[in-house]
């Protein structure tokens, strides 16, 4: 539940994609295309992504991926009228509790440097910055924070 009003986290599915297009384009400057979000629903083996709706409308999603024994998040976005709602929140909690679930030991991300407010949501996640990407973000030459989660294994949560 996020604000009183519920939310519903499912796997994204094809018919989901004008709408997280048009979200990615919103929030965005250097937006992925409606086939890079194609090729990852067709990626059924190793691409984990997720959308968030409220009031039957998808009001967010994050692509993850699934690679051994780490996950790494490639993307995620709110629609900007629910950023700092939560949203992002349970969205990101709901995705690392299904790798943990499948045996996930680390998770990685990169975030840009001047994304302040998806950092402080990484941190309060258990993430920790680990390493700088010069000039990772092509549309502006942006450095990117490469941050990473270590997650204890069910033996060594015990």
């Amino acid at each position: 539940m996020m604000g009183g009003t519920p939310v519903h986290i499912r796997p994204m599915k094809a018919r989901d994609l004008d709408r997280v297009c048009e979200i990615e384009e919103e929030i965005f400057p250097c937006p992925w295309s409606r086939t890079s979000f194609e090729n990852e629903l067709a990626a059924d083996k190793c691409a984990f992504p997720w959308v968030v709706e409220k009031n039957g409308d998808v009001v967010g999603y994050l692509v993850s991926w699934l690679v051994e024994d780490e996950l790494h998040v490639g993307n995620i976005a709110v629609a900007p009228s629910l950023q700092g709602a939560g949203v992002g929140r349970e969205l990101f909690a709901h995705c690392l509790g299904t790798a943990v679930e499948r045996g996930v030991t680390r998770a990685t991300l990169e975030v840009r440097v001047s994304n302040t407010r998806a950092i402080a949501l990484y941190e309060s996640h258990g993430f920790i910055p680990v390493a700088l990407r010069k000039g990772y973000y092509s549309d502006t030459g942006e450095d990117a924070l490469v941050m990473l989660k270590t997650i204890p294994s069910r033996d060594e949560a015990d």
